[in-house]
């Protein structure tokens, strides 16, 4: 066995086997723990929202890992123009063709800033990387078979609160706030290396919110009362500030939280856009990588102005994409 393998693939190859020998053992002796009452409904609906958000979020990482290893890490700043007005949505584009999720887009965004990039352009990309890369819009559409305009109306949105976001940050943002520190480097690492640590973070990761954000979701489902969702379903603004505050808490990864909102079939489609664009730019566990990365003392200020943002693009293109909030 080759050191390079051990080094690098060893630990994904034993989990894989470990993952088989798991199934093999339940299909032959059958579950080994045997569920009744309300827990029936909620593993069907668990499982269900984690196997299918799964390959989403396995082919996302893979992406962020590819990115990191093989992409030079200059090249969006080489591509973007200097004028800050109008950096702001090339970066916003350019977040479709380098794709990330929220995790990998902090440190990305604190390399473009060392390399020279206007800082409302690398925030840009910061917000825009894990909300419209194509991995995201593909996975929407799957979520929403029934509503395709559902991904549209995330694409148009998205931009929008990111481009809003930035532009509102250039005129009242100083830059006394921000307080950029190292990133993580791998000078040194072969780039099999760097994509499988990469890949591995990020999935390690965004998983353990995917699974949590699954079992909330189906818990709500099943043990919220009928009246909560009756309410929500009548009553479009408490629906769209409760998916707001939703998104948050839950801290979703951008390829899962299509298939964990549109579980909620029952409430408005305004208010499941309003999930869908305030978790990848607005969470619980971005607030703390954004603290980590660039002081307090910005987190404090940009989160809470990224989030009027995606609430107000929410509900303006939703009102006139679907004809209703």
């Amino acid at each position: 066995m080759s050191a390079t393998f051990r080094r690098v693939w060893l630990l994904p190859f034993l989990g894989v086997i470990l993952l088989i020998v798991l199934l093999q053992i339940t299909d032959r002796v059958g579950p080994v723990v045997r569920l009744e009452g309300a827990l029936v409904p909620w593993s069907t609906l668990f499982v269900g929202i984690v196997i299918q958000a799964l390959p989403f979020l396995v082919l996302g990482v893979t992406v962020s890992g590819a990115i990191a290893a093989f992409l030079p890490k200059d090249l969006l700043a080489r591509i973007t123009p200097r004028s800050p007005l109008l950096a702001v949505p090339t970066a916003g584009v350019a977040g479709m063709v380098l794709p990330g999720c929220e995790c990998a887009s902090v440190p990305v965004s604190q390399s473009l800033m060392r390399r020279g990039l206007p800082q409302a352009a690398a925030l840009a990309f910061l917000l825009a990387a894990p909300a419209v890369n194509p991995i995201v819009l593909v996975a929407t559409a799957v979520a929403f078979p029934g509503n395709p305009m559902m991904v549209w109306a995330r694409l148009v949105a998205s931009l929008l609160a990111v481009v809003a976001t930035c532009w509102l940050w250039l005129a009242v943002g100083k830059q006394e706030w921000m307080r950029p520190q190292d990133g993580h480097h791998h000078d040194g690492q072969t780039r099999a290396t760097v994509f499988r640590e990469t890949a591995m973070h990020d999935l390690l990761q965004a998983g353990g919110f995917l699974v949590i954000g699954a079992a909330v979701a189906a818990a709500f489902k099943v043990l919220l009362p009928v009246g909560v969702l009756a309410f929500l379903t009548d009553n479009v603004w408490a629906a769209i500030l409760a998916m707001a505050v939703l998104a948050i808490v839950l801290s979703l990864c951008s390829e899962a939280d299509a298939f964990v909102v549109s579980s909620f079939s029952t409430i408005s489609p305004t208010a499941q856009l309003a999930f869908l664009v305030v978790g990848p730019m607005v969470d619980i566990k971005l607030f703390a990588m954004q603290s980590g990365a660039f002081g307090s003392r910005f987190a404090t200020r940009f989160m809470p102005l990224t989030l009027v943002c995606c609430v107000a693009s929410a509900v303006i293109v939703g009102t006139l994409m679907f004809g209703q909030l």
